[in-house]
C-alpha cells in the first residue's frame, strides 16, 4: 500500500476509533465502507506519518461538519439557467471509464472562464462533483467491476490557455486547496493534452516544486493524446477534445452529444437530477432560495503558496517577453 504500512494503518484506525460521534458519522460518508483504503489515502498524503495523517483527517472531518458538506448534494444551484452558466464556464465532465474501471474526468482548463457566477458557486459546484464522484460514481464502478475502485483519471485540455489565466489563479488555488486537504489521493493520473507554449513554460518552473509523489502522476502527452489514451481506455471513453489528431482541438470539435463538458451531457443531467431529488428528500418546509452555498477554505500549505507565487511570476515574465506587459494591479493574487 505504498507509504502506508499495515502498522501505520492500524495505528491510525485506533486513533479514529476514539474520535467523537459526529466525526465518526461524517467519516462514514467519506469512506463509504472502505475504511482502510481511506486511511491509506490520508497516510500517503502525509508521507506515512501517522500523527500528521490523523490531524489532516480530523481537520477534514471538522471542515465537513462546519460547512455541511454531508448535505451539499441536496443543495442544487438554482435556477437551472444559473447552473447551466456555471457548467458553461467551469468545464468538467465524465467522459467514460478506463479499461481498469477508473472514471475518466475531462477538464477544459484552457477554455474555462469562471466569469458567469460568483466564486462561491464555482467552489460549491466543484465540491458537489467531488462528492457525487465519491458517493455515486466510484461505488457504482466498484460494483460493476467487482473490485474496489477509489480513484479516477483526469484528462486536462489546455486548448485556449492564455495569459489571462492569471486572473483565475486565486479561484484555482481555492479549489486546489479544497482537494489537497479534503480529497487527497483521489486521482490516479493527470493527463495533459493540447498544451500550448504558455503551459510548457509554466510547467517547467512549477514541476520542480511539486512533491515526487505528485510529479509521478502528471503525464504531458503529445497533441491531443489520442494514441496514448487509447492504450488505457476505449474510443468511446475518450474526451471529445482527444478524438482529433494534431493540435487545435476545440470544445466544439465534436457533436454536442459527445461533449461531456456540456450541461446537456448525460452525466451532468444525472448529477443535477440527483441533487434535485436529494433536495426533495430533505422535505424542506420552504422552497430553496437562490444563493450560493458558502464554504470556508483553509489556507494553502507553504508548498501551495510557493507554487502560486512562482506561477504568477512566470506568467508576468511571459507577458513581458511577448510585449504584452500592462498594469496588472487589479489582478493582484492572494494566496487563498
Amino acid at each position: 500500500m505504498g507509504m502506508a504500512s499495515q502498522d501505520a494503518i492500524e495505528q491510525l484506525a485506533a486513533l479514529m476509533d476514539q474520535v467523537d460521534e459526529p466525526l465518526k458519522i461524517t467519516f462514514q460518508n467519506v469512506h463509504q465502507g472502505y475504511t482502510n483504503e481511506t486511511l491509506v489515502r490520508f497516510l500517503k498524503a502525509r508521507e506515512g506519518h501517522v500523527t500528521k495523517a490523523y490531524k489532516m483527517l480530523v481537520d477534514s472531518l471538522n471542515w465537513r461538519i462546519q460547512n455541511g458538506i454531508d448535505n451539499i448534494l441536496s443543495k442544487p444551484i438554482i435556477p437551472t439557467d444559473l447552473y447551466r452558466a456555471v457548467r458553461d464556464s467551469q468545464l468538467i465532465g465524465l467522459s467514460g471509464y478506463s479499461k481498469e474501471g477508473h472514471p475518466v474526468f475531462a477538464i477544459g482548463v484552457g477554455l474555462s472562464t469562471f466569469d458567469k457566477a460568483s466564486v462561491h458557486y464555482y467552489v460549491q459546484s466543484h465540491i458537489q462533483i467531488n462528492e457525487y464522484r465519491d458517493r455515486v460514481v466510484l461505488p457504482a464502478a466498484t460494483k460493476k467491476y467487482g473490485r474496489y475502485i477509489g480513484t479516477c483519471l483526469k484528462v486536462l485540455d489546455m486548448t485556449g490557455l492564455k495569459l489571462s489565466a492569471l486572473s483565475q489563479i486565486k479561484l484555482l488555488t481555492i479549489i486546489s486547496t479544497v482537494d489537497d486537504l479534503n480529497y487527497p489521493e483521489k486521482t490516479e493520473t493527470y493527463y495533459i493534452v493540447n498544451a500550448p507554449y504558455i503551459f510548457s513554460a509554466c510547467w517547467k518552473v512549477v514541476k520542480p516544486l511539486l512533491q515526487e509523489r505528485t510529479r509521478r502522476k502528471v503525464r504531458v502527452l503529445q497533441g491531443c493524446g489520442r494514441d496514448e489514451l487509447l492504450k488505457i481506455m476505449d474510443y468511446a471513453s475518450l474526451p471529445h477534445f482527444c478524438r482529433r489528431q494534431g493540435s487545435g482541438s476545440s470544445r466544439y470539435s465534436s457533436a454536442e452529444a459527445d461533449d461531456c463538458l456540456s450541461f446537456d451531457h448525460p452525466f451532468h443531467q444525472q448529477l443535477y437530477s440527483y441533487m434535485k431529488q436529494q433536495a426533495l428528500n430533505q422535505e424542506f418546509i420552504v422552497p430553496f432560495k437562490q444563493g450560493s452555498f458558502h464554504v470556508d477554505v483553509p489556507e494553502p500549505d507553504s508548498e501551495g503558496t510557493k507554487i502560486v507565487k512562482t506561477l504568477e511570476s512566470e506568467l508576468h515574465k511571459i507577458s513581458d517577453q511577448n510585449g504584452l506587459a500592462r498594469s496588472m494591479t487589479d489582478l493582484k493574487i492572494e494566496s487563498a
